[in-house]
């Protein structure tokens, strides 16, 4: 369904908005894409960062080379050295034949380090001179290899306060903070649904769908704690019931859980409980929804991957 005429909404890439918000970060976003500038996108998880990384590279003068992500969250720390640098063949036990990193596979384009917080304390001394010298040497080799590329790193954590608590380095922080991008959480850019909602669509796959006015109403009224990401979750699913060339209606998404802010949180009996008791069972439950799906689950909970291993351990879940 086309938005309502009098939202005239501001595109670049596959973003789209209407929002002051967002169109302050389009605007950045379209007149940095075509500098060398390292980029670092801040914000909560889903809210879309990864597509103004990919924005970044499609209107830069390196869109006709590889954009190559590497996701430091989802990398077993003992896999992260060689998936981002490479090996040589024998460099460790399994390495059986030569490998290039995302470094050398992003030759010519753009290397996106999606949730860079994460990457492990002891490669980040790496990653600073690499960035620093535009070489790369891989794991078991001796040779270093000069890379031409462009990084944008993104991050849904306080990296400054990462840095604070010795858990980033500072002059990694410095190298990587050329320039921030903040992008907002879709509660901060309700306005941003109507324009939203049939890209989304059409990206599901169902561009023959019609939506009510009351629907949009309705989309408004919650407060997306998975942003984007969220939304588009909760429309493929409300579109299970819709039939070819239907109406999307407020019905359809009697599974979306309606909550509008924290306010049921406080009327639960948490009072007396520990901290660790109560994240605990959030993460059992959250795993439970997302049927087993760490990534999924770790998604909703707001944290990354890496992060929900370690507290499953902890907490023996």
């Amino acid at each position: 369904m086309t938005p309502p005429a009098d939202l005239e909404a501001v595109r670049l890439g596959r973003i789209v908005a209407t929002s002051e918000a967002m169109r302050r970060v389009v605007g950045v976003v379209a007149r940095l894409a075509p500098t060398e500038l390292t980029m670092t996108l801040i914000g909560e998880t889903g809210t879309g960062k990864d597509v103004l990384a990919h924005a970044l590279h499609e209107h830069s003068a390196r869109a006709n080379a590889p954009f190559v992500v590497f996701d430091c969250g989802a990398v077993a720390a003992n896999l992260a050295e060689s998936e981002l640098f490479g090996h040589e063949r024998g460099a460790f036990t399994g390495a059986h034949s030569s490998h290039a990193g995302a470094f050398e596979r992003a030759e010519g384009g753009t290397l996106f380090l999606d949730e860079v917080g994460e990457l492990p304390l002891d490669l980040q001394p790496r990653l600073l001179r690499a960035l620093e010298n535009r070489r790369v040497r891989r794991v078991g080799g001796t040779q270093y290899r000069p890379v031409d590329l462009r990084v944008v790193a993104a991050t849904n954590r306080d990296l400054k306060a990462f840095v604070a608590e010795g858990r980033f380095r500072e002059d990694l922080y410095f190298r990587l903070a050329t320039a921030v991008i903040a992008v907002p959480a879709l509660r901060e850019r309700l306005e941003d649904i109507p324009v939203l909602v049939p890209k989304l669509i059409e990206d599901l796959g169902r561009p023959d769908v019609v939506v009510a006015s009351e629907t949009y109403d309705a989309l408004r009224r919650q407060a997306w704690p998975g942003n984007v990401r969220q939304l588009k979750n909760a429309l493929a699913c409300a579109l299970a019931f819709v039939d070819a060339s239907g109406t999307l209606e407020p019905r359809h998404l009697s599974l979306l859980e309606q909550v509008g802010d924290d306010t049921s949180l406080e009327r639960l009996p948490l009072g007396g409980q520990s901290l660790e008791r109560i994240e605990r069972a959030a993460i059992k439950q959250t795993l439970a929804s997302a049927r087993g799906n760490k990534v999924v689950a770790a998604q909703l909970l707001g944290i990354a991957v890496s992060t929900l291993y370690e507290k499953l351990k902890k907490y023996k879940i």
